[in-house]
């Protein structure tokens, strides 16, 4: 069930973003979890570039019943009923990014304790 709304789900993410002149910008859905009763669905957008993702979240969030619409026509042959989406940013990659710094070296939270201040604020 996940997979078949997080195929269409990137097309039609990727898509309106082309068509809004958001040129440049990636979408990816990284997960979709679908409750047991079909009702709702927890969906998980990686954004690329990152400053732009809060934008952008705030633009799929306010066009949701657009976007739901748009996949229920997409899948009316495969669903019966089309499931409530929510919309989440999934900072994994970036969270992997700052462990991968921390091991290098680059960024290390014991010689500078700054970082810890500024990796709470995020």
């Amino acid at each position: 069930m996940g997979g078949v709304l997080q195929q269409d789900l990137v097309e039609v993410l990727q898509g309106a973003a082309t068509q809004g002149g958001m040129r440049g910008v990636l979408i990816s859905v990284s997960k979709v979890k679908v409750t047991v009763d079909l009702s709702v669905a927890k969906v998980y957008l990686s954004i690329f570039p990152n400053d732009k993702a809060p934008a952008l979240m705030e633009g799929i969030k306010s066009n949701t019943p657009l976007i739901r619409h748009e996949l229920a026509q997409r899948t009316k042959h495969q669903l019966r009923r089309m499931p409530n989406l929510e919309f989440f940013i999934d900072d994994s990659l970036e969270y992997i990014d700052q462990i991968e710094k921390s091991l290098k070296g680059e960024e290390n939270p014991i010689k500078d304790p700054n970082i810890l201040d500024k990796r709470k604020k995020s």
